[in-house]
């Protein structure tokens, strides 16, 4: 789902790609990465300012257990 980005009421096009929102409320980013970078958790919060959501996932599927790859990212509680 892409980010338009705007500054001062300019539109700059599309800045960013969501991958999935749910329900319009929760913003998901999947991953599928050896080591999660601290960047994945900015990025998400990014997103998050920019839809005006509160509740992130950040997801790698990269690991043995998929419960072990879930980091749940909540902006402005």
């Amino acid at each position: 789902m892409p980010v338009q980005l705007v500054y001062k009421d300019q539109a700059l096009g599309k800045a960013y790609e969501i991958d999935l929102l749910v329900e319009g409320e929760v913003v998901i980013e999947n991953k599928s990465v050896e080591l999660m970078n601290p960047v994945f958790q900015f990025q998400v919060i990014t997103y998050l300012k920019l839809y005006n959501k509160q509740l992130g996932y950040l997801i790698n599927f990269n690991v043995p257990l998929l419960k072990d790859g879930f980091k749940r990212i909540v902006h402005n509680f």
